[in-house]
Order: structure tokens, then C-alpha cells, then sequence
């Protein structure tokens, strides 16, 4: 068997469409392929790329050209998909990669109530997170402003390491103002959105309603979060001597 011939066999076990760090772990067990290069995930990343036979569905996410009729709605909407719905279902996409991000970085993680049986890949987001209720980590009051933030990791004592809001059409204003009022908590704040939208974010992250946490809220690009989800997936593979056996 051929290497893009592998890679394509990975892809189907997957339904038509994975991300690179699901190609990464599922490639090693079809043993008909011999790759032969100490370099096998540079090779996955570089046939993905092959327009005969794959194609990007949005950062991260690869699809096989033969499965884009019936890709599920969820992963490639269609032009009768409403505007909406669309959005909703990007927004999913990376609060399901930041979930997993974390746990590869040993964290619990949680994602809001009205958010976990929304999809993401083949399972839904509750799957692909291990908090399935906050922790009540300080006042009720605080707590329910921390229940809606889009992705919490937490860490080994159950306190909150950082707070994610994904934008992916909202003014970032609202997430912002969520993040005035978890300051007093040591943890990280982040803002995930297209990297066209960094500008956007400059320029209300500088008015002064958000002054006492400029300096402790960063903006990362949706294209950045696909890397660094592939890249810690590479990264759990070596660990494991994953890799040798490919």
C-alpha cells in the first residue's frame, strides 16, 4: 500500500474527514503501509495537501474528495445551511479542539451546559470533555458567569488554569466583559477567533472598561489552535514510541 493510499484508508475509517492529530493516530495501525523516513507526520501533514485526493475543510480538518457529497452538515455545510447554523457549528469545532488541547495538556476540562450535545467530529463536545458540572471554585454569583465561558481548563486542584471565548461572529465585547469579571482568579484568558479579527480585537481590548485585564488577555487565531492541536498530538505519539512503529 501506497502512503497517500494509507492516509486515504485512515480518513475513511474516520467517516470521510479528520484532523491531522486523528490522521496521526490512526495511520500507525494500518501495518500494509511501510513508510520508511523518520519523518512520517511530516509526510501525512504534506499528502493531506494533495488536491487529487483531499481537500481543507477549515484549519485543522482534511476531508477525501470522493466523501464531499456526504460529508455531514455539521463538517461541510452546504449552501442550503442556514448562516446560523453554520457558525454554531465552527464555533463547536474549536471549543472541541481547545477541549482537547487541554486534556493533552493534562487538564480537566468543561464547556457550558447548552453546549455539550453539540457536535464535534464523529461525538459531540460532553465527549471530549471530562467536567461534566463547574466546580464551585468561588461564589455562586462568580460561578455563573464562569459556566458560560465557551471552555474552562481546570487544573489538579480543581481551580481554573485558563478561560477560552471563541468568536466566531459575536463582538468579543460580551467575552471580554466575562473576563473583568474573573480577574481576581489566577488563571489565563484567551480569545480564539479568525486571525482577520486580531485588528477588531486590538481595538477593544484597548478601551477602558477592559484596562485591568489588557495586559492578561490573548488573542490566538483559529489557525494557530489547529497547530498546536496537531503538534501536541505528534507530540503524545513520540511519548508513547507511537511513531517506531510506523
Amino acid at each position: 500500500m501506497k502512503q497517500h493510499e494509507a492516509v486515504i484508508e485512515a480518513m475513511e475509517r474516520e467517516g470521510g474527514y479528520a484532523t491531522l492529530g486523528r490522521l496521526y493516530q490512526i495511520v500507525p495501525t494500518i501495518t500494509e503501509c511501510a513508510w520508511g523516513t523518520k519523518t512520517p507526520f511530516a509526510s501525512i501533514r504534506r499528502i493531506v495537501q494533495d488536491p487529487r485526493f483531499f481537500f481543507r475543510i477549515r484549519p485543522g480538518l482534511w476531508a477525501l474528495n470522493d466523501c464531499r457529497d456526504r460529508l455531514p452538515e455539521s463538517v461541510l455545510p452546504s449552501g442550503k445551511t442556514p448562516v446560523a447554523r453554520v457558525s454554531e457549528n465552527t464555533h463547536a469545532y474549536y471549543q472541541g479542539l481547545i477541549a482537547e488541547v487541554g486534556a493533552m495538556r493534562h487538564m480537566e476540562t468543561f464547556v457550558p451546559l447548552q453546549d455539550k450535545n453539540k457536535p464535534f467530529m464523529q461525538r459531540t463536545l460532553a465527549s471530549v470533555t471530562s467536567v461534566p458540572a463547574m466546580y464551585k471554585f468561588t461564589y455562586d454569583e462568580t460561578l455563573r458567569k464562569a459556566q458560560t465561558v465557551d471552555v474552562v481548563w481546570f487544573n489538579e486542584r480543581k481551580m481554573p488554569e485558563a478561560f477560552f471565548e471563541v468568536e466566531n461572529s459575536t463582538d468579543m465585547l460580551n467575552a471580554l466583559s466575562k473576563f473583568v469579571q474573573l480577574q481576581d482568579f489566577a488563571a489565563r484568558f484567551f480569545i480564539v477567533a479568525d486571525a482577520l479579527r486580531k485588528r477588531e480585537f486590538m481595538d477593544k481590548i484597548a478601551l477602558a472598561a477592559f484596562g485591568d485585564v489588557r495586559n492578561r488577555v490573548l488573542f490566538e487565531s483559529y489557525e494557530h489552535v489547529a497547530v498546536l492541536h496537531a503538534k501536541l498530538s505528534e507530540l503524545a505519539l513520540l511519548e508513547q514510541g507511537e511513531e517506531q512503529t510506523l
